[in-house]
């Protein structure tokens, strides 16, 4: 099965409003074919980069999003919002949010469950820290915050949502999962999604996300279970975003 490439941006808490117009005129008629390209920037910044990337080729996503519909939930976002401002991703999972906010994994798929239920796409992070990986547990740690949203939401909620692996000790450090170290893990999690439901496995789309740049981007994705990387710094960068989404393609 043929699987579209994707390449999201994560700009974090970064930015200011003149990336936005710099950004998007910048990306407007340099994206390739066949690559579909997501940003998604700080929550006050969705309604003018939705604007402003209209026709560049570039979806708009969210970096988190509420698990409550509605309610007294003073500062959250929900996901009936983000749908409105005309998103398409939102990330749930990332480990910047499981580790400083303390998201565990019950809360990971119920907000996975509410992205899916609002018409949005979750992007469901994994992945395992320095310790975990020392310790040769990142299996054990990937596998049960995967199957922590299989168990709530059924497998074949995974054929409208895409994972993305992102050791955590590659986030932001400068260091990056060798391409081989970044496919075991990934052909392992196509492997158990396959054990429940292999048309739901082959169709799966698994993002590497880990201090993807332009110059290490193209032997990651090249590997057969590597469907494009989710991206953090470089996203801000036009030429590195660029560079990246054309080595997916």
């Amino acid at each position: 099965m043929t699987r579209t490439p994707l390449v999201a941006g994560n700009w974090k808490m970064n930015g200011r409003l003149a990336l936005v117009d710099e950004l998007a005129g910048a990306l407007r008629g340099a994206m390739p074919e066949g690559v579909e390209a997501a940003l998604c920037p700080p929550y006050p910044y969705l309604p003018a980069l939705e604007k402003a990337l209209d026709g560049a080729g570039v979806v708009l996503g969210a970096q988190d999003v509420c698990d409550h519909e509605d309610g007294a939930f003073t500062g959250e976002v929900s996901a009936e919002m983000l749908k409105e401002l005309g998103c398409v991703y939102v990330i749930v999972g990332h480990s910047e949010r499981r580790e400083l906010y303390g998201e565990d994994d019950d809360r990971v798929a119920s907000k996975f469950l509410r992205a899916q239920q609002a018409g949005l796409t979750p992007i469901l992070c994994v992945g395992e820290t320095l310790r975990e990986r020392e310790a040769e547990q990142t299996e054990q740690v990937v596998v049960r915050q995967l199957m922590a949203v299989v168990e709530a939401a059924g497998v074949e909620a995974l054929a409208g949502a895409v994972v993305a692996y992102e050791p955590v000790w590659a986030i932001g450090t400068g260091l990056t999962a060798s391409p081989e170290q970044a496919q075991d893990v990934h052909a392992r999690l196509r492997a158990v999604v396959a054990d429940q439901d292999a048309g739901v496995a082959a169709g799966l789309r698994l993002l590497y996300g880990g201090s993807v740049k332009a110059d290490n981007a193209a032997p990651l994705f090249a590997q057969p279970d590597i469907d494009g990387g989710l991206i953090g710094g470089a996203s801000l960068k036009a030429e590195q975003f660029i560079a990246i989404c054309r080595a997916a393609g």
